[in-house]
Order: C-alpha cells, then sequence, then structure tokens
C-alpha cells in the first residue's frame, strides 16, 4: 500500500501564539484577534488570570475597544510563535517555545543579540527577526481588564522579505497594524536600534520627554548620535549621526522610553540589550563608543 493512501489530511494550521503578553504583545494580539485571527497569549500564571477579565485597548490612532483574547500559561503545539517578551525574559521562554514544535517563530524584541539565543535554542526551525515601533504601555495595577495604551501616530512591524508569505506575517497584514516587508533581518532590526538606543539612553539619563532629552546636552548628544551611527554603519547598515538626528527630531518630544520607565522603576530593563549590545558590537569592529559606554555605566549605577 502506499503512503498515499496511508497518509491522513494535512494536520490543520496552529494558533497564533504570542509569548509574553506585555505592553507589545497585548497590543499586537488584541490587533489580531479584532481581525479574527487564531491568536493566543502566553504568560506567567498571574498575567493569565488578569487577562482573562479582558484587554483594554486605548490609542490615539485607532481608537478603543476591549478585546476577549484566550490566554495560556503553555505554548500551543505546532504554533506560529510571536515573541514579545522584553530581551531578559527570553531565557524563561526559549525552552518552552522550542518544546511547542512551533511551525514558524517571528521576534519583536528590542535589540539584535536575542537572535543567536533564539537560533540556539530552535536549530532548523523556521526563525526571523522583526521589529515593533510605537510607544506602547501596559497597566496590571488597576481592578478590571489588563489595559494596554498606545500613544501617537507612530506604530509599525517591520519584517525582512524573507518572512513574506509566513503565517505570522499574513495574519498581520489582515489586521489594521501597519505591516512593512522589506530588507535583511540585520537591516531591520539595525534600522529599529540605530535609532532605539539613542532615545532610550537620552530620555533616561536626563529623565525627561525625547524633545528635551536631546537638547539638554547637545555635546553628548551628537557624540553618542555619532557613535551608534558608526556601529550600525559598521554592521552593515550606513548611517550619519544626522540620520539619526533627524529621526529623533521626527518624533514626539514628549516620547519616553520603556527602558526610562523601567529605570525609574528601579529596573535594568533592556539597557544591557540596547545599550550594551551597541557596545559589544562596537567592540567587535573596533568602533569605540565612550560616550555609549559612560551612559550606559551612569544608568547601571543609579539601579
Amino acid at each position: 500500500m502506499s503512503n498515499a493512501a496511508t497518509a491522513g489530511p494535512p494536520a490543520a494550521p496552529g494558533p497564533l501564539a504570542v509569548v509574553g503578553p506585555g505592553a507589545v504583545g497585548c497590543l499586537v494580539a488584541a490587533f489580531l484577534h479584532r481581525a479574527g485571527a487564531d491568536v493566543v497569549l502566553v504568560g506567567r500564571p498571574r498575567t493569565v488570570g488578569r487577562l482573562r477579565d479582558g484587554l483594554r485597548v486605548d490609542t490615539d490612532r485607532y481608537g478603543s475597544w476591549t478585546a476577549t483574547v484566550p490566554a495560556t500559561t503553555e505554548v500551543p503545539s505546532g504554533a506560529a510563535v510571536l515573541v514579545t517578551v522584553k530581551a531578559a525574559g527570553l531565557g524563561d521562554v526559549v525552552g518552552q517555545v522550542a518544546g511547542s514544535r512551533p511551525s514558524e517563530v517571528l521576534s519583536l524584541l528590542n535589540g539584535i543579540e536575542h537572535m543567536e539565543a533564539l537560533r540556539a535554542a530552535l536549530p532548523g526551525d523556521a526563525v526571523v527577526g522583526g521589529a515593533y515601533a510605537g510607544e506602547t504601555t501596559r497597566d496590571l495595577d488597576a481592578d478590571g481588564p489588563v489595559v494596554v495604551r498606545h500613544r501617537g501616530e507612530l506604530l509599525r512591524v517591520t519584517v525582512p522579505g524573507s518572512a513574506s508569505g509566513t503565517a505570522a506575517v499574513a495574519a498581520l497584514q489582515a489586521s489594521d497594524l501597519p505591516v512593512v516587508v522589506d530588507g535583511t533581518e540585520t537591516e531591520v532590526l539595525w534600522s529599529k536600534l540605530r535609532f532605539l538606543a539613542p532615545l532610550a539612553l537620552l530620555t533616561s539619563v536626563h529623565h525627561d520627554g525625547l524633545g528635551a532629552a536631546l537638547d539638554i546636552d547637545a555635546d553628548l548628544t551628537a557624540t553618542l548620535l555619532a557613535e551608534v551611527a558608526a556601529v550600525a554603519t559598521a554592521e552593515g547598515v550606513p548611517t550619519t549621526g544626522a540620520d539619526l538626528a533627524a529621526i529623533l527630531h521626527g518624533l514626539p518630544a514628549a516620547m519616553r522610553s520603556s527602558l526610562q520607565a523601567d529605570l525609574e522603576a528601579g529596573h535594568a530593563g533592556e539597557l544591557d540589550a540596547i545599550g550594551g549590545a551597541v557596545s559589544r558590537r562596537g567592540a567587535r569592529h573596533g568602533v569605540a563608543t565612550p560616550a555609549v559606554d559612560d551612559v550606559v555605566a551612569r544608568l547601571d549605577a543609579e539601579v
């Protein structure tokens, strides 16, 4: 008897599993859910319990709504996985993601070094790195639904051209989330990190919104932008300090960074994944980053 005769019908595609119900994960899952996608949030028991009360979404650009996104503590087997934890939390979830035998993995973490850890844990699997841009916060303190807020007009998910046609990207494109599919993974990740690093470091060290943070110490700003630009260029994404200044001055002056919020709450957050990564990649290429190193050290001392 032939294999064709004994083979059953193809397995139904698994759901979309958003691993990491923080601000980014909750907002992405809410958009997917509103578009009719089969999506589940995966997180720790406390957060999962709160999500069962609902997820309230409040945005400047897309209005407000309440989503009832299913939530669980386990990654469903065979799911298309979107990893949205912060860098420090990757080690807590990567084993479970690998054990679920995902059909594909799309990472939306900040930084660049996380991709090595993901690929080491998922050898041979379809793993791709993308980038999320937008000022997004999550509130777990109040009673009732978890609240996720997006402020301003900037909201975008960017993935490399190699991710075109994947289940996760197709689902994102079917939602209201703006999705850009273009370039290589290196270009996507560095195109974000090159502006995120100065945004996060300057707002954090000056304890102020982006507009003021850029102006408080003009010499520091210029030097730090030049260093980040030099590292990005060495990594294959040609950039100048003027390029970064133009990007940052185009963002809302009141914008704050998630690193700033974490540090103010007494947590190191993604300081190492953002600032530390720039320093390490600079050292790899022989690019000195004394201003970045100094700001990272000052912020680390505050924690």
